[in-house]
C-alpha cells in the first residue's frame, strides 16, 4: 500500500523544499541585497544540492534531479546578487 504513495511523498517533499527557497530569492532580487547570506552558506548549500542532483542522475530519479537543479539555480541567483552588490 505504501509503495503507491512513495513517489508522491517524494514529489511533494521536493516541491515544498524547492518552493521554500523561492520567496527568499525573489526578495533578494527585489531588494538587490543578499547581505544576510554568508558565502560559506551559499557555497555549502550549492555543493550539497549539486551532489543531490548528481545522485538523482545516478539513480535516474527525475524528481531529485529537477528539485535540486531548480534550487541550485535559485542559489546562483542569490550568489550573483550578492557578488554584484558587495
Amino acid at each position: 500500500m505504501l509503495e503507491i504513495w512513495t513517489p508522491w511523498i517524494g514529489l511533494i517533499a521536493a516541491l515544498l523544499t524547492t518552493s521554500s527557497f523561492i520567496p527568499q530569492a525573489l526578495k533578494t532580487i527585489k531588494t538587490r541585497s543578499a547581505r544576510d547570506f554568508s558565502w560559506p552558506y551559499l557555497l555549502l548549500f550549492g555543493i550539497s544540492v549539486s551532489l543531490w542532483a548528481l545522485y538523482g542522475l545516478l539513480r535516474n530519479d527525475g524528481v531529485i534531479i529537477g528539485a535540486n537543479l531548480v534550487t541550485l539555480l535559485l542559489i546562483l541567483v542569490i550568489g550573483a546578487v550578492k557578488a554584484r552588490h558587495i
